[in-house]
């Protein structure tokens, strides 16, 4: 293994950090690669359980699709202990890789969807009717996600057994109403990149519902997402912000962020998740986003001693 130095001149380093099953990065994330380039800016792609990597060596280590964490969580968030030059850093993943997180941002005024919490081994009576969704509080990619119809008695075997196979593997389950907006206006990502003042809105993109029905356990890294570009509305970029206020320690730290909220009920805009370890960035749908995701990874550089 050979042993880098820090650059003390010459090209900074950075690391981009994926999966053993995606050596080469997403297709949406090597298109920074060239816009690094452009700034002199030597990128590696890296796989964020490779012993043989010396990540010491690197002025930046950019967390970008670390995909199989979520089953072992405890080993990824120690990982990113020991990286110093981690974003986003490594307190913000521990905080975030467990969606725990979206009741502290309730609790801070920001608009998110009402969640109940199932710890293993406590019991769970599924709601009387409804649809609901029930997924793990860690977890990547839609991965053990499901969408029941709690007034059809299959549904509700289908989600007892959902709770029971989460349970029995030590895993919390997240229990959340099926917002039936997600069906017509779909999810609203927006996209914030870091700039020479902090966190700044780049760009926003639609995703299309993917949860058809219930969970039946097949293994996938990821569910295949039916993407389009998006305007953002001003009250979404305003809830946007209220949830990266109510985020511990503040934005300035973050490399990116990306808020993904659907219309509630009433049809204001609500968080169904916020991203701040491995999200997709989507900078393919945008104008010049590949070349502002570089600018970000600059503008962090920059602060490095």
């Amino acid at each position: 293994m050979t042993h880098h130095q820090q650059s003390t001149r010459g090209e900074p380093r950075v690391a981009l950090v994926t999966c053993a099953a995606l050596p080469d990065l997403d297709p949406d994330d090597r298109l920074v690669l060239a816009p690094l380039a452009a700034r002199g800016i030597a990128a590696e792609v890296a796989v964020w359980d490779d012993p043989a990597v010396d990540w010491s060596g690197y002025d930046l280590v950019v967390l970008r699709s670390p995909w199989d964490y979520a089953l072992r969580r405890d080993e990824f968030v120690a990982w990113a202990r020991t990286v110093p030059t981690l974003v986003n850093p490594a307190d913000v993943v521990a905080w975030n890789t467990d969606k725990r997180y979206l009741a502290e941002l309730s609790a801070a005024g920001a608009p998110t969807v009402p969640t109940g919490w199932v710890a293993p081994g406590d019991g769970w009576m599924p709601p009387a009717g409804g649809e609901y969704v029930l997924k793990p509080a860690v977890s990547a990619g839609s991965q053990d996600t499901g969408r029941y119809d709690l007034t059809d008695p299959e549904h509700r075997e289908l989600a007892e057994a959902h709770v029971r196979r989460l349970s029995a593997a030590g895993r919390v389950t997240m229990v959340q109403p099926y917002l039936d907006a997600v069906d017509t206006a779909g999810e609203t990502a927006l996209l914030f990149l870091a700039g020479p003042d902090g966190l700044a809105f780049s760009h926003a993109i639609r995703k299309g519902p993917m949860l058809t029905g219930p969970d039946r356990g097949e293994a996938a890294l990821y569910k295949e997402e039916r993407i389009d570009a998006r305007t953002a509305t001003p009250e979404q970029r305003a809830t946007a912000e209220r949830v990266l206020a109510a985020v511990p320690g503040g934005t300035d730290r973050l490399l990116y962020a990306r808020v993904d909220l659907i219309p509630g009920p009433d049809g204001a805009p609500v968080l169904v998740e916020l991203e701040l370890t491995e999200p997709s960035l989507f900078v393919g749908y945008a104008d010049g986003a590949p070349d502002r995701l570089a600018e970000a990874v600059v503008a962090h550089l920059a602060r490095r001693p």
